[in-house]
């Protein structure tokens, strides 16, 4: 069964396009990796600096293996103190 994340990041005041960049930066790489089926990236209208990330992997496993991945390990040095808060959801589809 097809896992599903939501993934909720807020910038840092006066980082929102720093923030918004380097999460831009990760999405041709992620669509083109083992198990991604959809990996879209929103940011909301009226606060900026807020980030969601809706996500389909084929299983947990191909997930595993994007969050061990150079590129996110990249955007986690380059968004350093950038970030005020970040939550992440691992769901499944029920309907």
């Amino acid at each position: 069964m097809a896992l599903t994340i939501l993934a909720q990041i807020t910038a840092q005041p006066g980082k929102e396009a720093l923030v918004k960049a380097e999460l831009e930066k990760l999405v041709p790489i992620t669509r083109a990796e083992e198990g991604c089926i959809r990996y879209d990236l929103h940011q909301d209208n009226q606060t900026p600096g807020f980030f969601v990330f809706y996500e389909t992997w084929e299983s947990r496993a191909l997930w595993q293996q994007h969050m061990n991945a150079p590129h996110l390990a990249a955007y986690m040095a380059a968004t350093e103190g950038a970030v005020a808060a970040f939550t992440l959801n691992e769901m499944t589809q029920t309907a």
